[in-house]
């Protein structure tokens, strides 16, 4: 903060001068927060105003000495730097205009700026004038400012993401390192050249445009994605996003952008969806095969069947040896075949299910009735947890078909000395109704089995009528719906279904 020169010669007046002027003085002092003092090196006597005392915080009536003034700057460098300037002023007649520190009486530390101006006839110092002002907010806003500032340009030099401030006209002003790194300069080589060289000339055009929008004021920012030049000639895309800067009256000043180096992403996103054409690709051939098995294999399968029977009612005696029992059986796994991988094929056609609300609680005791005499044979305790309001949105003949599934394996895996016991519950969630079959039978190693738990033809006991279909069937049912299956097993202990399905909104 510089000092007004008829401030400093007012200020500057010793105390014994005319009444009038010393009343201006205080005013001053007053309104400006400055103190004068003043020092005798002939009597070593020690002058402070009563500003200068409300600065360090001492009574009116404090009668201050050098020793006690100087003790009052901080222990170190602030007071190092006071004695050595206050003895240059004495002895070689040099003025001092200093900025340090003061700890007051009360034990605040404030910044203070000291001037001292010696007061010289025939070369000798006779009196040295100073002020002493508290810049004990200015300093520190400053200090707070220039630590924002500092920490600003750490933040714009050690970005990942390319940052630079523009000039109105498209010249670099500043550009951090990343930048650089993107585009294959130098600092020194990139503030030579302007967005323009570095920008792919297609993609120019927007850029003018949206520069001037924020120049007139229609838009005060802009984002795009765009291609940029490297100095290899490379191109290489990046997410721009730029911003305008404008003073104090709303006149621009400068341009802030941030350049992200999306290449590799972009890359990536091609060869993924180069991917995503194979396998839509591959999906279809797989669909015309599924048509194939589930259409021309069940027509053979059929024929061989019809055959059998022909030889059976016409030539008995044929079929009286150890081979026919084996063909005859054979044959009939293929029908079997035939009908899951027909069932299989007809969940992953059908891409548009025509589902519906379905009350869940209502079909469950449908699925429920239909196996009532196997519940009733197997001793199986079961309790239903579902509340009747519960709607879901599901194909019918699936429903059906996924509960029938589930509750049947609770009763065909249970553990061979006990009853069947099963609990089922349901919940809400994120617009899902989430079904929880829970039973106590014989359990799964998920550790060993899990990964090919919903595997076609995966079986994980030995039971005769295991076929390792029921699973694989089910989560593809599931799956159809909008829905997916959870699991929690231990051997012994039971396994816990975790079914979720899509619940129905009315609009």
């Amino acid at each position: 903060m510089s000092l007004n020169p008829y401030i400093l010669s007012i200020l500057s007046i010793p105390n014994t001068q005319n009444k009038s002027r010393i009343d201006l003085l205080e005013f001053i002092q007053e309104r400006v927060t400055i103190g004068t003092w003043e020092y005798d090196p002939t009597s070593s006597t020690l002058n402070w105003s009563s500003q200068t005392k409300k600065i360090h915080e001492v009574p009116l009536d404090y009668k201050p000495d050098v020793e006690a003034g100087l003790s009052f700057y901080k222990e170190g460098h602030c007071r190092d730097t006071i004695s050595q300037l206050f003895s240059n002023c004495i002895e070689l007649k040099e003025d001092f205009d200093v900025e340090v520190q003061i700890t007051t009486y009360t034990g605040k530390d404030i910044w203070v700026r000291a001037i001292g101006i010696p007061i010289v006839k025939d070369d000798q110092c006779i009196l040295v004038q100073g002020l002493f002002q508290d810049i004990d907010k200015k300093t520190k806003n400053a200090k707070q400012l220039a630590y924002k500032e500092e920490q600003l340009r750490k933040t714009f030099e050690t970005a990942l993401v390319g940052m630079a401030i523009v000039d109105l006209d498209g010249n670099w002003i500043d550009v951090n390192q990343s930048l650089c790194d993107t585009f294959g300069y130098t600092k020194a080589e990139i503030k030579k050249l302007s967005f323009v060289d570095l920008t792919h000339p297609e993609d120019l055009r927007k850029d003018n445009k949206a520069m001037i929008g924020m120049l007139s004021g229609k838009i005060d920012h802009f984002e795009t994605e765009k291609r940029y030049i490297s100095k290899q000639h490379e191109i290489i895309w990046a997410q721009l996003s730029m911003s305008i800067v404008r003073d104090n009256n709303g006149q621009p000043v400068h341009f802030v952008a941030q350049i992200n180096d999306v290449t590799d992403v972009k890359k990536t996103s091609k060869k993924v969806s180069q991917l995503l054409t194979t396998t839509e690709d591959q999906n279809k051939r797989l669909l015309n095969f599924a048509h194939i098995v589930s259409h021309n294999l069940r027509s053979h399968y059929g024929n061989l069947d019809m055959l059998l029977d022909i030889v059976k009612m016409d030539l008995p005696e044929t079929t009286d040896n150890e081979i026919f029992p084996l063909l005859n059986q054979a044959v009939t796994h293929l029908g079997e075949t035939v009908e899951n991988l027909n069932e299989v094929a007809a969940i992953n056609i059908q891409k548009d299910l025509k589902t519906e609300p379905l009350n869940l609680l209502e079909n469950f005791n449908k699925a429920y009735s239909s196996i009532s005499a196997l519940l009733l044979d197997s001793q199986t305790t079961i309790s239903i947890n579902i509340a009747p309001e519960i709607i879901i949105k599901a194909v019918p003949a699936y429903l059906d078909s996924i509960l029938l599934n589930f509750l049947t394996n609770a009763i065909k895996y249970k553990k061979p000395t006990e009853p069947a016991k099963i609990e089922v519950n349901a919940s809400l969630k994120d617009n899902f109704a989430i079904l929880e079959i829970r039973d106590y039978g014989q359990g799964i190693d998920l550790e060993k089995y899990g990964a090919k738990l919903f595997g076609m033809y995966k079986t994980f006991h030995k039971h005769a009528d295991s076929r390792g279909l029921g699973l694989f069937i089910t989560k593809n049912q599931v799956e159809a719906i909008g829905g997916k299956i959870e699991v929690e097993s231990k051997v012994n202990e039971g396994t816990t279904f975790y079914i979720h399905l899509k619940t129905y909104e009315q609009n």
